[in-house]
């Protein structure tokens, strides 16, 4: 069994791959950990790419778009780590940060799963810890919370020098011990994008293990490229996922009130957004994208909110 196994789920980011894949080998001793790409039926060169430039990296071809909880499952499923270190394809490793997180789970028994500090481009802090979704987080406003809350809702403002326990870490890059995946299980493939870990960190703590962020490790992570080129099928997918978070963990009447919540908070937006486009004769790129946007949640809640309508309708 090795120490550690990386594994990564691809979506048409040849480049980000490419870049992400050069910065894990070029650290560690290559016997002690073992690198499985799992590829979602892209179409830009990406299998090419991974097979004549890294030979020693596993492919995992899909014929098409299966989502990111269903592939990652695949490579877990084939993994011989103690430790699965999930990470995005937009994603670059700074030195030292996978040793750090590995160190903290050999000193910390009980813990489930460790986060790394994500940075931006310019090394600013990212958000890096989430907290479970409840109709507080999902219906308030997130800044605000971790504002005026910042102990309860802890954000990329919060400054911790040691590792520090939390509901749940970004899924961008994340630890996770061998055996808490052998007793709770792996992702829930029910969610197609986002969420998934949260779940799964959800699970963990309710089965009694610990999740942590641990700030000294730090990985750049250049947030959400293969879904940004799909904006607007990529946010249906994050309602999808509050909804079924909800319906599992929350019961139906939680559930309803977020659905009615977030209607209204989406119709309020459409008529603003609808307003600031006429106000400006939609010369503005960024009320036009608003606009569209938001007619589009709408239009999914509307028609009852169908499958086709998200990623899983684009392969």
């Amino acid at each position: 069994m090795t120490d550690l196994s990386i594994l990564i789920v691809n979506w048409n980011t040849q480049r980000d791959l490419v870049h992400c894949l050069e910065s894990i080998l070029k650290r560690g001793k290559s016997d002690q950990r073992e690198v499985i790409v799992v590829d979602n039926g892209s179409h830009d060169g990406s299998r090419e790419a991974v097979r004549s430039r890294f030979p020693a990296v596993r492919l995992i071809e899909n014929e098409k778009n299966v989502g990111f909880a269903m592939a990652m499952n695949q490579g877990l499923r084939q993994c011989s780590g103690r430790y699965a270190l999930l990470l995005n394809p937009d994603t670059q490793i700074k030195e030292g940060a996978i040793e750090r997180m590995v160190s903290f789970m050999e000193a910390c028994p009980r813990a489930a799963v460790s986060g790394p500090q994500l940075l931006n481009k310019d090394g600013s802090k990212q958000n890096s810890i989430a907290n479970f979704p409840s109709l507080t987080t999902e219906l308030l406003n997130k800044s605000l919370l971790r504002w005026m809350f910042p102990k309860r809702f802890p954000g990329k403002g919060s400054h911790y020098s040691e590792p520090v326990e939390v509901d749940s870490v970004i899924g961008a890059c994340m630890l996770v011990r061998r055996e808490v995946m052998e007793q709770v299980g792996f992702l829930d493939e029910d969610y197609f994008l986002f969420l998934e870990e949260t779940d799964w960190c959800y699970r963990m703590k309710r089965a009694g293990w610990e999740v942590y962020h641990v700030p000294q490790a730090e990985v750049y992570h250049f947030q959400g490229r293969s879904a940004e080129a799909v904006k607007k099928r990529a946010k249906v997918e994050y309602y999808r996922s509050r909804y079924h978070f909800f319906r599992k963990h929350r019961g139906r009447f939680p559930r309803f009130l977020l659905l009615m919540g977030l209607m209204v908070k989406l119709g309020v937006e459409l008529i603003l957004n609808m307003t600031a486009c006429l106000l400006t004769f939609c010369r503005i790129q960024k009320w036009r994208e608003k606009l569209s946007i938001s007619a589009y949640l709408m239009g999914w809640h509307l028609r009852l909110c169908p499958k086709e309508m998200g990623l899983e309708g684009r392969h």
